[in-house]
């Protein structure tokens, strides 16, 4: 009996110590541009890991600020956080932000986007993958024809990993000359005014001559829509990504042809979990699902790949079944469209 109450006592004290010490954990998370409607749904699911861990949360919004993100990560340092999830808003500007959490012992996880350190975590979908999944639908959908390829943000490595995905797809009917690129450009900050701006000077330069658009997120895809809809074109091919409301109801309409879905539950859930086991002390090699990989720029680094789904008309449902997006959000203004809509 002595035994079995010394045995109690001290999985109960483990057990105190463990949640003790999981309370005293704050995670600190820099977002590059918090006005993006998927990264609300991230934080939620971060929220909900170090809730369920016992740690706490704080958050800075660099506001599309390389300069502001570098200052409010000097901020939650002094604030004494754990751990740091960053989104970084510039892959190169962001070093010295690193390099000063690295100072304090702070573990960081690079959030989404790439951040070239291997002292960071880097956690993300896969990528050229997605890049891969947009070519692929809009090149079902327009197997022939005139192509533009709106990409992201020049200083989001992301951008280019998408942009080769595409690529790859594209390149044998480019090569066949079933299709042709007739314009391409980076979009500044992500941003669906610059998709936008950056769409309807592309149509004047072709004179609307047109047939297929692979943009690289549903906010961009916004732009491209927005613009193609004043020249009276919506509905030709247009892709994207995140499973943004707006897009999936866009892709339920028939003016966009994809949203490349990479559930962010997922991603804000590993990204809370993974952080309070680094402020924890666990090696990033030894987090469960961790892998070596190595960056286009040579640097080894330890990661995380989630796995996308592409939503098109035909697999809309699946979002709906998920409780990503409510039936009547998905469905607005849809009359007779595709399941679960018609």
């Amino acid at each position: 009996m002595k035994f079995l109450k010394l045995m109690a006592a001290t999985l109960f004290a483990a057990f105190f110590a463990t949640t003790a010490f999981a309370q005293d954990i704050t995670v600190g998370v820099s977002w590059s541009n918090f006005q993006e409607e998927r990264w609300k749904t991230d934080e939620a699911a971060i929220v909900a890991a170090l809730d369920a861990a016992g740690a706490a949360y704080v958050s800075t919004d660099a506001q599309s600020s390389s300069a502001k993100q570098l200052a409010d990560i000097e901020s939650l340092i002094a604030q004494g956080v754990d751990a740091l999830i960053i989104l970084a808003q510039d892959a190169q500007a962001i070093g010295p932000a690193v390099q000063a959490a690295a100072d304090e012992g702070i573990p960081v996880v690079a959030y989404d986007r790439l951040i070239e350190d291997p002292r960071a975590f880097y956690l993300t979908f896969d990528n050229v993958e997605v890049g891969r999944m947009q070519a692929r639908a809009v090149l079902e959908a327009a197997p022939s024809g005139r192509y533009v390829m709106i990409k992201g943000s020049p200083t989001d490595p992301n951008a280019d990993f998408l942009r080769g995905g595409q690529q790859e797809v594209l390149q044998a009917a480019i090569d066949a000359g079933q299709i042709e690129i007739v314009g391409e450009a980076y979009t500044d900050g992500w941003l669906p005014a610059n998709a936008q701006r950056n769409m309807e000077q592309i149509l004047t330069a072709t004179d609307n001559g047109v047939d297929a658009v692979v943009a690289s997120n549903d906010g961009t895809a916004g732009g491209v829509v927005a613009a193609l809809t004043a020249q009276g074109m919506e509905g030709i091919p247009v892709s994207g990504q995140d499973g943004d409301h707006a897009a999936l109801n866009r892709v339920a309409l028939g003016t966009q042809t994809v949203s490349v879905w990479k559930d962010a539950r997922d991603l804000g859930r590993a990204a809370g979990e993974i952080a309070v086991a680094l402020a924890g002390g666990t090696m990033m090699d030894a987090v469960d699902g961790a892998q070596e990989w190595t960056s286009p720029g040579g640097t080894t680094m330890t990661s995380m790949f989630l796995a996308p789904q592409p939503i098109t008309a035909e697999n809309l449902s699946l979002v709906v079944d998920a409780g990503w997006i409510e039936r009547d959000a998905l469905c607005q203004g849809v009359s007779g469209g595709p399941a679960p809509c018609n």
